[in-house]
């Protein structure tokens, strides 16, 4: 039986503070679950160039790829995160060829990079985001976690704050 691959979108990039590495947030596209992977700085931002719209004045390597498959008039059909083994993940490229589909190994951080610019499909296996995948906290309970603060708050005696304070002479 074939895996079973989620459609994803690139929802943000971000630095883990503590480590200074390079995270990368993918969303399932029809839930609200994200699949985080650790990617190196300079993947990083080439994908935020692209997802930010900002052109660098000379063309960056995943650029040049880009052109080079273009060119070759070669087609970025869709990647695939494939799998993910001793907390590496591994993906592949989809091209279209000569009316063929040709696949060729990737990080995922670099396939990433590719599909946003050239508009295709990133697809992740369901069995890496059964492992991988998170779901954000529901808000209802944030707001249980919030509502001892609310209740302190509507419980304060606070003066009125309609209009600026009174200026002291």
């Amino acid at each position: 039986m074939a895996p079973k691959f989620v459609e994803m979108q690139v929802d943000s990039i971000r630095v883990h503070m503590p480590s200074g590495q390079h995270v990368v947030i993918l969303k399932e596209k029809e839930t609200e679950r994200y699949l985080p992977i650790w990617i190196g700085i300079y993947e990083a931002n080439a994908i935020a160039l692209k997802i930010t719209g900002i052109t660098p004045e000379r063309p960056i390597t995943h650029d040049l790829v880009a052109s080079i498959l273009q060119t070759a008039e070669l087609r970025l059909k869709k990647i695939h995160v494939t799998a993910l083994t001793n907390e590496v993940f591994y993906a592949r490229l989809f091209l279209g060829v000569n009316g063929k589909e040709v696949e060729v190994d990737s990080r995922p951080s670099d396939a990433i990079a590719l599909a946003v610019r050239m508009s295709c499909p990133i697809l992740v296996a369901q069995e890496v985001l059964d492992k991988a995948g998170v779901f954000p906290e529901k808000e209802e309970e944030e707001e249980e976690k919030l509502s001892i603060f609310k209740e302190l708050v509507n419980s304060m005696d606070l003066p009125d704050l309609e209009g600026p304070p009174p200026e002291k002479s």
